[in-house]
């Protein structure tokens, strides 16, 4: 893996311009606005890199984690989530377009990719796989930002498209669904793959077709309150074509420890490099775990706690140990503070030993996920695999088998497990709010950093779990929970015509409490 990644940010720049530096001037023949060749390979692992790192710090912890009360900061300028400020925190992910400083955006990586292996039928599955992972990119930005520029995105290298216009959800929707369907029919197992350039699948032509099922089943289930007829039909579909059950079909990202910053897990870099750096003191950004989450995880003794969580205890104020012990933790209270809150040590925080080693995998999409939505259509009655309730155990079992994967410090043994499910079990005889309350609160602690972009759209869709908004002194949303991430100001000046359509038809509003067209 560290391999892969370094020959990717090393090299490549110079594979892209090899033919236009030998030894004459050709170079001053060729176009300095295009890579004189483009390598699929090198360009799909970035793609997939950068499909699932981009902006983690600004949107995915400081804006997602602390709204939907994983996170808390005493601070406000860092307080995107938590106090509801400061919205330029949510355009860092348009990045996905234009890229940064560092490189282009995965937008563009993935629209490369699948120029350069569309011409060549032999390339079917290295194609197929492309356009999953661009349906997996372009979901996660529109579910973020609503109507956004899909059809003719990326197209500023190929076409000079430098104003596209912006996709109604609804279709773009339309389309990833349709992505999928066609995506998953045309592989091959008879032809080449990404090989190991491919860093979740190893190019195993099975198990992206088990991944793409499971992106149509949340797509699908994300369409419930907009068009229940269509969800129920693309849920079927992808549970009769085989979603992921098992532990060994994961999409998994694995990651290193190194001196590339590249290799190491996003995650643990992230909050590593704003917070969670020097034990027993202040914190950068001002955060700690929320107290909603923690009481959630001490109510329901769920073993999880003392895998993610710690205290920094010290005898001699000196020499820390990072303390798992249950009736140690506490969440700090969102939107409490404006200054260091006096017991700021005393509050928990992510576990050095697991959440915050460099190399941490990064799941993808797991059986956890899966499972709590299998749960949920057997709930709405559709066609599923087994009953809700036994869905709903299986998807806890996975939650918690899961954090294995970060070292033995992550192990849950399975006398906990089913310690956990004794005390919490499922809600058989509920009513339908109930179940539904129950699934989705799953989801918010199974995905938990791992995936808070999925959490967000979720909390969307169900309104769970149930949250209490903070309304802060000077907020930007009048004291309600974020609901959409804010576009670029600079899309109104670059790609004013398009810019403005797309936010008349979405309400005339582009702010934090702006809604997505699923979000009914």
């Amino acid at each position: 893996m560290k391999n892969i990644i370094h020959k990717i940010l090393l090299a490549a720049p110079f594979l892209f311009l090899l033919s236009a530096c030998d030894k004459g001037f050709e170079e001053m023949n060729v176009d300095p606005n295009k890579y004189s060749e483009v390598i699929p390979e090198y360009l799909f692992t970035r793609a997939q890199l950068d499909g699932v790192s981009t902006n983690f710090t600004g949107a995915a912890y400081l804006t997602i984690g602390q709204s939907m009360q994983h996170f808390a900061t005493y601070k406000e300028v860092p307080a995107a989530g938590d106090k509801y400020f400061n919205y330029s925190y949510s355009t860092g992910n348009w990045n996905a377009y234009a890229g940064t400083a560092a490189g282009q955006g995965a937008i563009i990586s993935i629209r490369q990719v699948i120029d350069a292996v569309s011409a060549n039928p032999a390339n079917v599955n290295k194609l197929s796989a492309a356009r999953i992972w661009k349906a997996y990119i372009f979901h996660r930005m529109t579910d973020l930002y609503g109507d956004i520029p899909y059809f003719d995105a990326g197209k500023a290298l190929s076409d000079k498209n430098y104003g596209p216009k912006y996709d109604t959800q609804q279709a773009i929707y339309a389309d990833l669904l349709k992505e999928l369907d066609a995506s998953i029919a045309a592989f091959d197992a008879t032809k080449a793959t990404f090989g190991t350039a491919d860093l979740m699948f190893n190019g195993d032509v099975v198990k992206w077709k088990k991944f793409a099922y499971s992106l149509m089943l949340r797509l699908g289930m994300r369409l419930t309150e907009v068009d229940p007829a269509t969800a129920k039909t693309w849920v079927e579909k992808a549970i009769a074509g085989g979603v992921i059950l098992d532990d060994a079909d994961r999409a998994i990202i694995a990651y290193v420890d190194g001196s590339q910053t590249a290799s190491r897990n996003f995650i643990a870099n992230g909050l590593l490099s704003t917070d969670y750096i020097t034990p027993g003191g202040d914190n950068v950004e001002g955060g700690k775990f929320a107290k909603t989450l923690i009481d959630y995880l001490k109510n329901t003794k769920d073993p999880r706690l003392n895998v993610i969580s710690i205290v920094w205890t010290s005898a001699d104020g000196k020499t820390f140990t990072a303390d798992t012990t249950t009736a140690l933790q506490s969440g700090m209270p969102n939107a409490a503070f404006n200054n260091l809150p006096a017991n700021f040590n005393s509050f928990s925080e992510p576990n050095p030993n697991t959440l915050l080693k460099y190399s941490a995998p990064l799941i993808v999409f797991g059986n956890a996920e899966t499972n709590l939505l299998l749960a949920e259509a057997s709930v709405r009655g559709w066609k599923s695999i087994g009953t809700a309730a036994s869905a709903y155990t299986d998807a806890v079992k996975a939650g918690m088998r899961q954090w294995a994967l970060f070292g033995s410090g992550g192990t849950i043994s399975e006398a906990k497990i089913n310690a956990y499910l004794n005390l919490n079990p499922y809600k058989t005889a509920g009513t339908v709010a109930q179940q539904m309350e129950q699934i989705q609160t799953q989801k918010w602690v199974s995905l938990f950093l791992e995936d808070e972009y999925e959490i967000f759209a979720n909390w969307r869709r169900t309104g769970y779990p149930v949250l209490t908004p903070t309304n802060y002194p000077g907020n930007l949303t009048g004291g309600k929970v974020p609901t959409r991430f804010v576009i670029p100001d600079s899309e109104e000046t670059y790609n004013k015509t398009n810019f403005i359509e797309a936010r008349t038809r979405q309400g005339g509003a582009n702010t934090l409490s702006s809604v997505v067209w699923w979000d009914k």
